[in-house]
């Protein structure tokens, strides 16, 4: 892909570069041997096999509407960053999912390094890769535990019991800290 991609193929080119984003701010295994933007520089389940790209395309980040531009803008900065790095471009795939791991990690540095232009805009991207992995804030937690959510499952949040609820046998200060009100649903609700 040069960048001249249209349709199906400029979404696929967009897709990449965020994954590959994402998966700089939290590393993971590849998905396979041809996966070109996850780098495989760490196991297991990283940002994107943690949903970041669906956690990015939800209406509630604010920023879903904004994805195609900040990954126009991402591969801009890749071939810049390419150019004066002497590295020579692979245009099969979108320009920052063609760098090394080790390149993507410099190239993130320098974009949210304090006094850079944009600086705000990759920092909130990389706190919603990292917000994909470490709450699964745009999934249902039961269920993404339950699916072998691979952030939860890092974390060792516990599953629920069997009715969907999380007790706690053990407080986490090492003492009940209040007794439960009387008039307490079943459910943990005030009557």
């Amino acid at each position: 892909m040069n960048g001249e991609a249209a349709g199906d193929d400029l979404a696929e080119y967009r897709t990449l570069t965020l994954e590959a984003y994402a998966d700089t701010i939290v590393p993971g295994e590849k998905r396979g041997p041809g996966d070109r933007s996850v780098a495989g520089a760490a196991p297991g389940g990283g940002a994107v096999a943690a949903g970041a790209l669906e956690l990015l395309h939800w209406d509630a980040t604010g920023i879903s509407g904004d994805l195609d531009t900040l990954a126009d803008l991402l591969n801009d900065h890749a071939r810049r960053y390419a150019a004066h790095a002497s590295i020579e471009p692979d245009t099969s795939v979108p320009p920052f999912v063609a760098l090394e791991f080790a390149d993507r990690v410099a190239l993130v540095q320098q974009l949210t390094r304090p006094g850079h232009p944009e600086k705000d805009l990759w920092v909130l991207l990389a706190l919603f890769s990292n917000m994909a992995y470490d709450s699964a804030a745009h999934r249902n937690t039961a269920e993404a535990l339950a699916e072998g959510h691979p952030g939860l499952t890092a974390l060792g949040i516990p599953r629920p019991d069997t009715d969907g609820l999380w007790r706690f046998k053990v407080p986490g200060y090492g003492r009940e800290l209040a007794r439960l009100h009387p008039d307490t649903t079943p459910s943990g609700s005030p009557a």
